[in-house]
């Protein structure tokens, strides 16, 4: 007969023993009975929607520490759903419809917005693994840094927006999450991002849609899925694709995915039809093909896997999945803030139908006024119209020598303030049209109503000291010309009287692009207080931290580039020109068929913009008596005393920035050191008609307006 102590002695040894888990299959039917996806397991356990399918299919078992915690789980789950079916407990959620982005049958509203995922705080980039630890036994690697808090994670969406794939299988996420990718071919990719990568992103608006997964392929991932490692071409690169015979391009067909009319290029979309609500779509970004522009992405393609998703991962997090180059993302991001339809109910039906989302742009294109055309638009072309076109452009301006004083000219240094995304902080407020444009004759101007003005302000007459605020090369009107309507409001403001000839004016307005420039406003904040630059820092200690901001962390730095060049790429994709050698004028191009076609918002934001620089220029020649030399888009250039903006700029006894002039601050619309030349190089460059302002930072700048 066993004696006490040897009963407790087997029953201690059975308790020292690792838990045993229920059979593969059971913990399967209790996740199932919970209401639990595998994702959400899966982002709970830290570990991949892959790894949980393994538990379940038998193919491996937990170590510690999930394997407690898993066991905790099923036994939770065991006592509320027994085998032999006790009902579900009314506290299981039940998953709402929601309607779909592009209406394909009748859904309920959503009760609330989604809430868009808040920028995750920045870590320490993540060193790339070694290929021993690239596949740990988890299939997912978590950074041993210091743990941030963390966003609430959207459970169909575990392991973030993207991954960037390199040639060993090994797929780099955001966070440090290294997943397996055992594709070997591009539909083998596509299937497994769908299926088992737990990449995606949520929608920014209740009446978006989600973000589709980015796989980014080195040219390593490249090569080994059959693609080449560089596209030869004599064509742009952008515009490249493979052939049509290309033996990747039929695998797709093969698999019954499809292509974009973009073809598989740089950035290519592969797709199948909808199923009901859910989208199937992944894009991939090939490095090798430039699908990174060097100068939006500086540095980014040379760097390492990890690294790379750490840029696309955060700018994808602030701004959006990257769908194309900075400006293809940055007009996809103005639709995807204001989409063009929601659910509503049919008061005859009841039923839910697609309708106009108000204050987007809507579905269909619109045709802009012929003066708001290009030259070779239809419209144009179609009606023979010879009445002139807006010319609101950013400034390219250079004082003539002549009018500079001696003063002037013994003043040691030129100094360059650069407007921080001078674009973004005039979209901030910016009402304008969304309906089409009526035409009117002799109308009464009203400052409120966005449209075009045919006017004559060469009457009025300025300091030729600075340029005139009503053309971009700042000399004065010579007669009637087409203005935005804050150019004419600007010549109100100044005193003057106007009288419009005609105007084409939108009956219906509103302020477009808020969500856009409050976005993109808070990730370029974000950003640079990421590099040590923020609010609270004084004037020298702002110089400062700017100074050596880019070497504090490249990859940032990279991610802040990028946010510029999406502002100024989304406005110039508003008037996206024709491409290609083949174009006849009056033919239509492609971007004619988009919503966001609109020149007419593209010249409101460049109009305020440059009336806002004018405004500065005029309001710091009043408090300090100084004119500028130069002024290229949104850099202006001045004579000083001393190589730094603190000699120039205007301050009060309190020491506190004047109100009305130029400001430094890290937020849209306030100024920062751009350069300093001396004034004898500031004056040559004047004399043989060249900008101080493209050249003062002691290379060559170049203006771009995102076209």
């Amino acid at each position: 007969m066993a004696t006490e102590e040897e009963l407790f002695a087997n029953i201690d040894a059975l308790l020292e023993e690792e838990p045993q888990l229920p059979p593969p299959a059971e913990r399967a039917r209790l996740r199932e009975a919970a209401g639990i996806t595998q994702a959400r397991l899966a982002t709970a356990l830290k570990s991949t929607t892959q790894t949980v399918k393994n538990w379940e299919n038998g193919r491996t078992e937990p170590k510690s520490p999930r394997l407690e915690a898993y066991q905790r789980l099923l036994d939770g789950w065991a006592a509320k759903y027994p085998a032999h079916g006790a009902p579900a407990p009314a506290s299981v959620a039940v998953p709402q419809p929601e309607a779909p982005a592009t209406f394909t049958g009748p859904a309920a509203p959503e009760p609330e917005a989604a809430a868009p995922a808040e920028a995750p705080a920045v870590q320490a980039a993540p060193e790339r693994p070694s290929r021993a630890a690239a596949r740990p036994a988890t299939s997912s690697r978590r950074p041993t840094a210091k743990k941030a808090a963390k966003p609430a994670v959207d459970p169909r969406f575990p392991h973030g927006p993207l991954a960037v794939l390199d040639g060993d299988g090994s797929a780099y996420g955001v966070g440090g999450i290294v997943l397996d990718c055992p594709a070997t071919t591009v539909p083998d990719l596509v299937e497994w991002t769908l299926k088992e990568s737990g990449l995606g992103a949520a929608k920014l608006n209740r009446y978006g849609k989600d973000s589709d997964p980015l796989i980014v392929l080195t040219a390593a991932a490249a090569v080994k899925l059959g693609l080449p490692e560089r596209l030869e071409g004599h064509e742009q690169r952008r515009s490249l694709r493979l052939p049509e015979d290309h033996s990747v391009v039929k695998q797709v067909a093969k698999a019954k995915w499809q292509l974009t009319q973009r073809g598989f290029g740089p950035w290519a979309r592969i797709y199948r039809k909808a199923q009901g609500r859910e989208r199937q779509c992944v894009q991939l970004a090939i490095l090798s093909w430039d699908a990174l522009d060097e100068r939006s992405w500086p540095g980014v393609a040379d760097m390492e896997p990890a690294d790379i998703a750490r840029v696309l991962g955060v700018y994808a997090t602030r701004v959006i999945t990257p769908r194309g180059s900075t400006a293809v993302s940055g007009l996809e991001l103005m639709t995807a803030l204001r989409p063009p339809t929601k659910a509503v109910q049919d008061p005859e039906t009841g039923n839910w139908v697609s309708g106009y989302n108000a204050g987007s742009l809507g579905t269909e294109p619109m045709n802009p006024a012929p003066p708001e055309a290009t030259p070779e638009h239809p419209v144009v072309v179609n009606s023979g119209w010879t009445g002139g076109f807006l010319n609101e452009e950013a400034y390219q301006w250079v004082r003539s020598v002549e009018t500079l004083s001696d003063e002037e000219c013994t003043l040691p240094f030129a100094v360059g303030l650069d407007l921080n995304t001078a674009f973004l902080a005039a979209a901030a407020r910016l009402v304008v049209g969304l309906s089409s444009p009526d035409h009117f004759h002799t109308p009464k101007f009203n400052p409120k109503i966005p449209g075009s003005w045919l006017v004559d302000l060469s009457h009025i007459g300025l300091d030729p000291r600075l340029p005139s605020p009503f053309t971009p090369d700042g000399t004065r009107p010579t007669g009637p010309a087409w203005y935005q309507t804050h150019t004419v409001a600007y010549a109100q403001e100044l005193g003057h009287d106007v009288h419009p000839i005609e105007a084409y004016l939108r009956r219906e307005t509103g302020a477009y692009l808020d969500p856009w420039h409050d976005r993109l406003k808070t990730a370029y904040v974000d950003t640079l207080a990421d590099l040590g630059v923020t609010r609270d820092l004084d004037d020298r200690a702002f110089l400062a931290a700017m100074e050596q901001h880019k070497q504090v962390d490249p990859a940032m730095a990279a991610v802040l580039s990028a946010i510029k060049a999406t502002v100024k790429g989304g406005v110039g994709k508003l008037r996206e020109r024709p491409q290609g050698k083949s174009y006849k004028e009056g033919e239509t191009w492609p971007a004619l068929q988009r919503p966001t076609w609109r020149p007419d918002i593209r010249a409101a934001v460049i109009s305020k913009a440059r009336v806002n620089m004018h405004r500065k220029l005029n309001n710091m020649a009043k408090m300090t008596g100084l004119f500028p030399l130069a002024v290229l888009s949104d850099c202006v250039v001045y004579p000083s005393p001393g190589d730094s903006p603190l000699a120039f700029l205007p301050y009060a006894a309190s020491g506190k920035p004047q109100p009305g002039g130029f400001r430094l601050g890290p937020t849209p619309g306030l100024a920062k050191l751009e350069g300093v030349q001396s004034m004898l190089w500031a004056v040559d460059l004047m004399e043989k008609g060249l900008n101080p302002a493209r050249h003062i930072k002691g290379g060559d700048a170049v203006l771009d307006e995102g076209e």
